[in-house]
Order: C-alpha cells, then sequence, then structure tokens
C-alpha cells in the first residue's frame, strides 16, 4: 500500500500542475478536459524518458518512490510529469503497458534484422526480461488493479500475435516447424521466466531457450 506521505505529495503537486502557464482552471478547480492532440517531438521524448524512469523506479526502488524523484530522473518538471500521466496508477499502467509494446513491436523489429529463427531466439530473451521487469513491478502494479483497471488485458493477445508473426516467417523460411502452436511456445516461455527468471538466473535461463529453440527447429521423423 502507498504511504499517506506519497499520497499527500501527489495531490500538492496536482494543484501545483494547475498553477502552470496552460492550464486554465474552471471555477470549480478542475482542468478542463481537452481534446487529445498529436505529441510534439520533444513532448514524445520527454514521454518516453518518464516511462523508462517509471520502470526502473517502481522495479528498484518500488510503490513508495515519489513521483518528484522520477520526474528528476527523467530530466523533466513534475508539471510535465503530470500533464502526461495525472496519477500514480496512470503512470504505471503506461509504464507496464509501453513495456508490453515494445516487446511486441520488436517481434518485428528483429525479423527486419535477422533470419527468422535467430530473430526469434533473440525474442525470448527480451521476453524473459519484460517478465522480470513485470515480476519487480508487481507491488506498483496492485495499485493500478486496486483503483479498478486491468494492466493485463489484452496482454496475451498481443504476446501470442507476436510469437505467431515469428513463427510464421520461420515456418516460411523453412527454419522453423510449421506445426507449431503460438500458445505452447508463449507456455513454455512462460515457464523458463518461473524457473529462471531471475536476474541472477540469466545463464541457467539461456540454456533452457535454447533447448526451447531446439525443439522449434527439429521435428522426429519416422
Amino acid at each position: 500500500m502507498r504511504s499517506g506521505g506519497s499520497s499527500v505529495t501527489d495531490q500538492v503537486n496536482r494543484r501545483i500542475l494547475r498553477l502552470l502557464p496552460g492550464a486554465e482552471v474552471e471555477s470549480g478547480g478542475d482542468v478542463p478536459e481537452r481534446q487529445p492532440r498529436p505529441l510534439r517531438a520533444d513532448a514524445l521524448r520527454n514521454r518516453e524518458r518518464l516511462l523508462d524512469a517509471a520502470v526502473r523506479a517502481f522495479s528498484q526502488a518500488g510503490v513508495e518512490v515519489t513521483l518528484d524523484a522520477i520526474a528528476k530522473d527523467a530530466g523533466v518538471g513534475i508539471g510535465t510529469l503530470y500533464r502526461h500521466f495525472p496519477s500514480r496508477e496512470a503512470l504505471v499502467e503506461a509504464a507496464y503497458r509501453n513495456e508490453l509494446e515494445k516487446l511486441c513491436d520488436s517481434a518485428g523489429e528483429l525479423l527486419d534484422q535477422l533470419p527468422p529463427a535467430e530473430a526469434t531466439r533473440a525474442w525470448m530473451d527480451r521476453f524473459i526480461d519484460y517478465v522480470t521487469t513485470k515480476r519487480e513491478m508487481a507491488d506498483a502494479l496492485r495499485l493500478v488493479i486496486a483503483a479498478g483497471t486491468n494492466p493485463y488485458a489484452q496482454s496475451r493477445d498481443r504476446l501470442l500475435a507476436a510469437v505467431a508473426r515469428l513463427l510464421d516467417a520461420g515456418a516460411a523460411a523453412d527454419t522453423i516447424r510449421s506445426d507449431v502452436d503460438p500458445g505452447d511456445v508463449l507456455a513454455g516461455l512462460s515457464g523458463v521466466s518461473l524457473a529462471a527468471g531471475g536476474r541472477d538466473q540469466r545463464d541457467q535461463a539461456r540454456r533452457l531457450l535454447d533447448l526451447l529453440m531446439d525443439g522449434l527447429r527439429y521435428r522426429l521423423h519416422g
């Protein structure tokens, strides 16, 4: 649970945000809703820095880390943080979803750079990193769930689509079996992450992933 101190700090920072230039306040004291506009390049960079800093903070320092500390680590002001993420829960959810998006998008990026089998094996390493980060952010993610939002919604579908893309490319290149179910691969990866998902278990994780990859490459005939 978040301490009262962090909650008070968040409330004070919201009041500060309302006093910043461009944050017009209605008579009721709330910031009026605005139609979303495409972010400028500098705003996009700030958002990415905030998301990266949030992942580091919630993974390493836990849920009690202050938003001021996250903004400082990202090299932006607290007002910039609140312009992008109006609450701690919104920041946690966005940080997690960004990690998921980066992982899923990397399937296509790796296929652009490597042969399908090598791309699949490289993606497996990234999956283990993603699950480790997700586990380290567990306390922060519970805040999001307690607030009534499911941060994991559609995560499985996104991951299955990424795995299927890699498998299809490998089958087309005749370097990965064509009879593999993406759900089975995802289950195998999840098993590896449970058995050797710690940051101090990377050598064992790599060996297990190599075994899984061998199973995707070869099929006994007879």
